[in-house]
């Protein structure tokens, strides 16, 4: 019993020892118990860079730091911001490594392991190895040293000496097997090993060209070239089997497969040694050629020689080949006669029965040549002959050279090019087609009228081989590009001036009206007075102004009171608030009198006199406000009357608030001008008088 104590103080003891001595390290998990201090009262990780990072207090380079001298260090940092630290407790609470993993593992990353983790657990923790890692070059990299280890030879003997002992900080790259090529792609060793089970080995036999698997294999004493075939895989349908090379001893060789397997003559295998090479070659087509020989090319079904008969049509011979493919233009077949001309056919002529000459002979020697349809995503329109080709240019989604067909209008050259685009003007297409000679003439075709109206395609613009379609672009926004909207005819503008988002000339069309040329300019601004929008109409030769209330269009919403805007006019939109001297005394409203701020306003219909006396500043301290008076202007004589504002304000009537018009003047009196001033003022001059008079009779 006292020897199992004695033992039980030593282990202690030795633990105790043990943990004196260990310096805290990268990941390791630091516990800190302070009674009260809730953000303290938690675990805290070693970051990659040594450092503890505390609340508060920031962070404490702790690496290296026995569990004594953490302590006094977390103590000293403390200190600064709290005052009783005697129950503070700081020790390891779980030893660990922060370990990189990289390569062919199912998740690389970063990881935090136990202490005593190895190799294999830090595997674990990545997902385990993926199928292609290398076993035998594992790479263990210690800030410059680079340690190679072979994993394999551990998983075989178990010996875990083999392994290296992990750190923190420690980088794990697992390589991928170079067996499986540069291409990302599913490992499979059994497939690897059927078509190539050596590599690496110089002595190997190298099986390739037209066989399933090529690779290299290893040499056996029993296998001779039938079994290296068959470990290749096979042949491909496309092996020339007569031919088959092979260099053995560094002597070549060829080997007729086909030979051998009719005769099954095995003196006729060639002999194989270890390094041999065995190449299977494509097979090639015999070319024919001869005096009855019909040549096909281009985009048919199966070209090539065919011979020919004297009695084979040129549709015999096209049918034979399999008839043109999608991809084929059956409108310019060529066939080339021996003696090098030319003669064109157009099989869509022929299908759709609208060919009037007849069949063209094909005789021995000829070839049919079936061009490629134009792709519109290739640059391939240089293949169309300036003879038979249409430009268009401009606003279109694909701009480009098109074959033309007799067939064709405007409109189907449009949709072949895929349409305008959104910034198309297609209220003004332009069409150059020439006539003889070197001249031409231009069509002008409004597109958006041509449709609207249901126009039949006969006046379409005239479109011939060598013509040229322009799709102009609508102005860009003149606040973005100044520079672009100058190219905008005025025939075809309007203008917007003042307090609208973007000022600037706009394109205009017959079919908008006020609300939109306003909507084009970004409606009115915060500063605008909607109560006084001028337009200048430009009728002929002379101009006229005629003058809108937007804010009583919206009120009201009667569209009459919308003038009529064309082509040339000027819309202007004033500020707000602008000098009073702008606007003339019939719009405007003179207060006058016993105010803070005497003057002329602008006066609208919903405003009262309160609102005005408001704008005004207010009465003063002495204004006689029980006769304001209110001088009204009226189609015959002015009239005038007075309001009491102070019988307003306690009875609060409405109705008996005076009637304002613009024109009109308001004057608010002072008290010194009221009935009981004057009295008031006559009774003081006639007791100043009666006090004179007594003065004299004592004297």
């Amino acid at each position: 019993m006292i020897r199992i104590i004695i033992l039980l103080a030593t282990l202690l003891l030795s633990f105790a020892a043990q943990a004196e001595d260990y310096r805290v390290q990268v990941g390791d998990q630091i516990a800190i118990m302070l009674p009260g201090e809730v953000t303290l009262n938690k675990e805290f990780q070693i970051d990659r860079q040594g450092r503890l990072t505390l609340p508060e207090v920031g962070m404490i380079e702790a690496t290296g730091m026995t569990e004594a001298e953490l302590d006094t260090a977390v103590k000293e940092t403390l200190s600064a911001v709290i005052r009783d630290l005697s129950s503070l407790q700081v020790f390891v609470s779980k030893r660990q490594l922060l370990v990189t993993i990289e390569g062919y593992v199912e998740e690389p990353g970063e990881f935090t392991l136990n202490q005593n983790a190895s190799v294999q657990m830090a595997l674990y923790a990545a997902g385990g190895l993926r199928a292609g890692a290398q076993l035998d070059r594992f790479q263990l990299r210690r800030g410059e040293e680079v340690v190679i280890f072979d994993y394999k030879k551990f998983l075989d003997t178990g010996d875990s000496s083999i392994l290296p002992e992990l750190r923190s900080l420690d980088t794990l790259f697992i390589p991928v097997s170079p067996m499986i090529g540069n291409i990302e792609q599913t490992f499979d060793p059994t497939a690897l090993a059927d078509s190539g089970d050596a590599a690496e080995d110089r002595e190997a036999i190298k099986v390739f060209g037209e066989v399933l698997r090529p690779g290299s294999f290893s040499a056996k004493d029993e296998n001779n070239l039938v079994d290296m075939l068959m470990r290749a895989g096979g042949v491909t349908r496309y092996a020339a089997v007569e031919q088959i090379r092979v260099i053995s001893g560094n002597e070549p060789k060829i080997f007729d497969l086909k030979k051998y397997l009719d005769s099954g003559d095995e003196s006729l295998l060639p002999n194989i040694v270890a390094g041999a090479t065995i190449f299977v070659p494509k097979q090639e087509e015999e070319i024919k050629a001869g005096s009855n020989i019909v040549y096909v090319m281009g985009e048919v079904a199966k070209p090539g020689a065919y011979e020919g008969k004297e009695e084979a049509t040129f549709i015999d011979i096209l049918a034979n080949a399999g008839g043109p493919n999608r991809f084929a233009d059956s409108r310019q077949i060529r066939i080339i006669r021996r003696d090098g001309s030319t003669v064109p056919f157009d099989l869509s002529e022929f299908t759709d029965g609208r060919m009037t000459g007849p069949m063209p002979a094909i005789k021995p020697g000829d070839a049919i040549f079936v061009p490629e349809k134009l792709d519109q995503n290739e640059k391939s329109w240089l293949k169309v002959a300036p003879s038979r080709a249409v430009r268009v240019i401009g606003e279109v989604l694909r701009p480009s050279r098109v074959e033309w067909s007799d067939e064709m209008s405007l409109l189907d050259l449009l949709a072949h090019v895929g349409g305008p685009t959104s910034r198309a003007d297609t209220s003004r297409i332009e069409v150059v087609t020439p006539i003889g000679g070197n001249r031409t003439k231009t069509y002008v075709l409004n597109l958006d009228t041509f449709i609207n109206e249901g126009r039949p395609d006969s006046e379409l613009p005239e479109i011939r081989a060598g013509s040229t379609v322009r799709v102009h672009d609508l102005p860009d926004d003149p606040v973005d590009n100044k520079s672009k909207w100058i190219r905008q005819s005025s025939d075809s503008s309007i203008y917007v001036f003042g307090q609208v988002g973007a000022p600037g000339r706009y394109r205009f069309t017959e079919e908008m009206h006020f609300l939109d040329i306003l909507s084009a300019a970004d409606g009115p601004t915060a500063d605008a007075d909607l109560h006084n929008i001028r337009i200048t109409h430009l009728d002929g030769k002379h101009a006229r102004v005629s003058r809108l209330n937007l804010a009583l269009f919206f009120e009201t919403g009667d569209s009459n009171l919308l003038p009529e805007v064309n082509i040339g006019d000027t819309i202007y939109i004033p500020e707000k608030d602008r000098n009073w001297l702008d606007r003339p005394k019939e719009e405007t409203i003179r207060v006058l009198g016993a105010v803070n701020r005497p003057g002329r306003y602008n006066f609208d219909d919903h405003m009262t006199i309160l609102d005005l006396l408001a704008e005004a500043g207010g009465t003063s301290n002495n204004a006689y406000v029980e006769k304001i008076t209110v001088v009204n202007l009226s189609c015959c004589r002015d009239q005038a009357r007075t309001f009491n504002l102070s019988e307003f304000s306690r009875t609060a009537r409405f109705q008996d608030l005076p009637v304002l018009r613009a024109g009109d003047t308001v004057y608010i009196p002072s008290k010194d001008e009221s009935t009981a001033e004057k009295i008031r003022q006559g009774i003081t001059d006639l007791f100043q008088l009666a006090g004179i008079a007594a003065l004299i009779g004592v004297l």
